[in-house]
């Protein structure tokens, strides 16, 4: 499976429910890369998309404790033991995982391939990603050139769990 996350400096990813920035150049990779494949999100995440509604032309599969929230064109499970009952319908490279903090977390021991928009400033932020840089099982093995939104410096980077 696959992670993919936008983190500044310190891995943070959001502050009161949205996005630390939206970078229109990111966003475009994140639906190239998404589009036709399966998004695994928590219920948290889902409710930050416009009009809380499910990302169009992917396979929407929401992690939430809440056995009945009501989502049309998704699928919710309640665990995680469930979601990887789930997630055994599609190929395993076919999968993404986008957010927020607790479905990273879970996940991560799951994943082997994460892409993550590496923003070079540091926001104010009251959720983070897991600091790959810090475990010693992922691995840096792509990053762009540098990449500029205004005044934002950011790259595109790819890491791999070592084997």
């Amino acid at each position: 499976m696959n992670l993919i996350a936008a983190v500044d400096n310190n891995w943070a990813i959001g502050y009161q429910s949205s996005l630390l920035v939206r970078i229109p150049n990111d966003q475009k990779r994140f639906r190239e890369m998404t589009e036709g494949k399966v998004i695994v999100i928590g219920r948290k995440t889902l409710e930050t998309f416009p009009q809380k509604q499910p990302l169009k032309n992917r396979v929407n599969i929401v992690l939430s404790r809440n056995r009945q929230y009501p989502m049309k064109d998704g699928v919710v499970v309640a665990s995680i033991e469930q979601l990887l009952e789930e997630l055994k319908k599609y190929n395993d490279k076919q999968i993404y995982v986008a957010g927020g903090a607790t479905v990273y977390e879970q996940l991560l021991p799951y994943c082997d391939t994460a892409y993550i928009t590496k923003i070079d400033y540091v926001y104010q932020a009251d959720v983070y990603f897991p600091r790959l840089d810090n475990l010693s099982d992922w691995e840096l093995i792509e990053e762009s050139d540098e990449q500029t939104y205004f005044d934002l410096t950011y790259f595109f980077q790819k890491y791999i769990r070592k084997c």
